[in-house]
C-alpha cells in the first residue's frame, strides 16, 4: 500500500509543480493553442493559452511509476513488470502521436494539426504493437492481455484468437484515445474525468492485487498477471491528472492538447485490457461515451436528413451554446463521471460478491 501512495504523490507533486515551468517555457516560446472559430465565441479569448501540457502528465506519470518501484527497491514482488511497461508505452506511443498533432497546429498556426490519415496509422501502430506484445511475456501461465472479452473478467465463451484480440484491441484504443481527445473541450474537463477514472482503477487494481488466483486462490479470485504493478501505474496517473489540474481548471493557464488526451485515453484502455475490464471502462467512461456518440449522431443525422440534432458537437459545446456557462457545464460533466465511476464500481464489487456468495 505504501508503493500506491508513493506512486500517486510523486505523480501529484511532479505534476503540480512542473506544469507551471511548462507554462513559462511554452509561453516564452509561443506554443499557445490555435482556438476553432466555429464554436462558441467565449473560447476565442482563450487563443494563444499554452498548450502541450499533456508532456507533463505524462511524465510525471511515468517519474510516480519509477520512483514508487525506486522506493519498493528489494521488496519481494514489486518489480517492474510487463504489464506495467506496457501500459506506459501505450500512453507515450499516443502521446506522441498528439505531441506531432499539436506541433503541427502551432506550426501551421490553425486548429487542424495531422490530418485523419496519418493520426489513424500513428493510432494503429502504437495500438497494434501494444496488442501483439500484451499476448506475449507469459508468467505463471498468464500474459498481460487475454485474447477473451472481458467485462469485470473474461467471458470464456467470446475468446477471439490472436488476430481477433489484435483488431478488436486497436480499435479499442483507438476508440477510447479519440473519445478522452473530444472530450478534451473545456477547461479542467479531461483532465478532471480522467482523474477519477484512474482513481476507479486504482481501487480495482488493488482489490485485483489482494484477491489473485496465482498467489491467494479461492472465490472470486483474479486472473490478471500483474494487478499491482497496474496499481502503481493507475495511482501514477491520477495523481499526475490532479496536479495539472491545478492549472488546468477554469480559467486554464495551460491545456493538455492532443499529446495529453490521446496519452490518457489510450492509457486508460491499456488498463483496461490488462485487467481484464474492457467492456466496464464503457460504464467507467461514460462520459467519453457519450461525448463520441455526440458526434457520429450528429454527423449521421445531419448527412441523412441536413438537420442537426445537436446545436454543436462535441455535447459539452451544445450545452454551451443552449446557455450554460462553462464552468457549469464542467462541474456537472464531473458529477456524470462521478456517479458513472461510482457505478461501475458498484457493478465490479457486486461481481464478486456472487463469487463468494454474500
Amino acid at each position: 500500500m505504501k508503493s500506491v501512495l508513493i506512486a500517486a504523490g510523486f505523480g501529484l507533486i511532479i505534476s503540480i509543480f512542473m506544469t507551471p515551468v511548462a507554462i513559462r517555457a511554452f509561453s516564452r516560446h509561443g506554443l499557445g493553442q490555435e482556438i476553432r472559430d466555429d464554436g462558441p465565441e467565449t473560447h476565442l479569448a482563450k487563443q494563444g493559452t499554452p498548450t502541450m501540457g499533456g508532456t507533463v502528465i505524462i511524465g510525471s506519470t511515468v517519474a510516480g511509476y519509477l520512483l514508487a518501484h525506486l522506493f519498493a527497491l528489494g521488496e519481494r514482488g514489486f518489480g517492474v513488470t510487463a504489464s506495467g511497461l506496457l501500459v506506459l508505452g501505450l500512453m507515450v506511443g499516443l502521446g506522441t502521436v498528439g505531441f506531432l498533432d499539436d506541433f503541427l497546429k502551432i506550426r501551421r498556426r490553425r486548429s487542424l494539426g495531422l490530418n485523419k490519415t496519418a493520426k489513424l496509422v500513428g493510432q494503429l501502430v502504437a495500438g497494434v504493437a501494444f496488442a501483439i506484445l500484451a499476448i506475449n511475456f507469459p508468467k505463471g501461465g498468464l500474459t498481460p492481455a487475454s485474447t477473451a472479452v472481458s467485462f469485470v473478467r473474461d467471458i470464456t465463451p467470446l475468446a477471439l484468437g490472436s488476430a481477433g484480440f489484435v483488431i478488436l484491441a486497436y480499435l479499442f484504443i483507438a476508440g477510447f484515445s479519440n473519445a478522452v481527445n473530444l472530450t478534451d473541450g473545456l477547461d479542467g474537463l479531461a483532465a478532471g474525468c480522467s482523474a477519477m477514472v484512474f482513481g476507479a482503477y486504482t481501487i480495482m487494481s488493488f482489490w485485483m492485487f489482494t484477491h489473485d488466483c496465482v498467489n491467494k486462490p479461492g472465490a472470486g479470485c483474479y486472473m490478471v498477471r500483474d494487478p499491482f504493478d497496474v496499481t502503481l501505474v493507475a495511482a501514477a496517473a491520477m495523481g499526475a491528472c490532479l496536479g495539472f489540474l491545478w492549472w488546468n481548471t477554469s480559467p486554464a493557464r495551460i491545456f493538455m492538447g492532443d499529446t495529453g488526451s490521446l496519452g490518457l485515453g489510450g492509457l486508460m484502455s491499456g488498463l483496461a485490457i490488462v485487467t481484464r475490464t474492457e467492456l466496464l471502462l464503457v460504464v467507467l467512461g461514460g462520459l467519453f461515451v457519450a461525448v463520441t456518440l455526440s458526434v457520429i449522431i450528429l454527423v449521421a443525422f445531419f448527412r441523412a436528413t441536413r438537420r442537426r440534432v445537436f446545436r454543436m458537437a462535441p455535447l459539452h459545446h451544445h450545452f454551451e451554446l443552449a446557455g450554460w456557462a462553462e464552468n457549469t457545464v464542467i462541474v456537472r460533466f464531473w458529477l456524470v463521471t462521478g456517479m458513472a465511476v461510482a457505478f461501475g464500481l458498484g457493478l465490479f464489487y457486486a461481481d464478486w460478491l456472487s463469487f463468494v456468495g454474500l
